[in-house]
């Protein structure tokens, strides 16, 4: 499965010990994210990752686009709701593309641990057929 990775800057240690915590099962997909959060994750995991542009430079719009293009799987997306950002536009892009394409979308830590674990379990592989 390929797995977008992003995080607001305030939630980014977060994703950090997420990907720690998950490294096992998130080593057997393709891992992709905004330049800033996986540079992040792979100094703290060792685990290989597709790097975007940084957010503010536009991998949110990067992100957006292998989303409509149906290349991505999943997302998860730690975000902080109460720190707006000039990105943002970009990011609520990648909201209704999830949206439209039926594409698994968590935005807070439990989320992102249920869709970690239903990934494991090979919940989402209908994702195959549907592509």
């Amino acid at each position: 499965m390929n797995i977008g990775l992003i995080a607001h800057d305030s939630k980014k240690e977060l994703m950090q010990n997420f990907c720690i915590a998950y490294k096992r099962i998130l080593s057997k997909h393709e891992l992709f994210a905004t330049g800033t959060t996986g540079g992040l994750i792979e100094d703290a995991t060792g685990l290989e990752i597709h790097k975007f542009l940084a957010g503010h430079l536009g991998g949110g719009r990067q992100m957006s686009a292998q989303i409509e293009c149906n290349e991505i799987d999943a997302v998860i997306f730690l975000r902080d709701p109460f720190k707006a950002k000039s990105t943002e536009l970009d990011y609520t892009r990648v909201y209704d593309l999830c949206d439209l394409h039926n594409i698994p979308l968590a935005t807070n830590v439990a989320s992102a641990e249920i869709l970690i674990m239903a990934i494991d379990r090979g919940d989402l592989d209908w994702r195959n057929a549907y592509k």
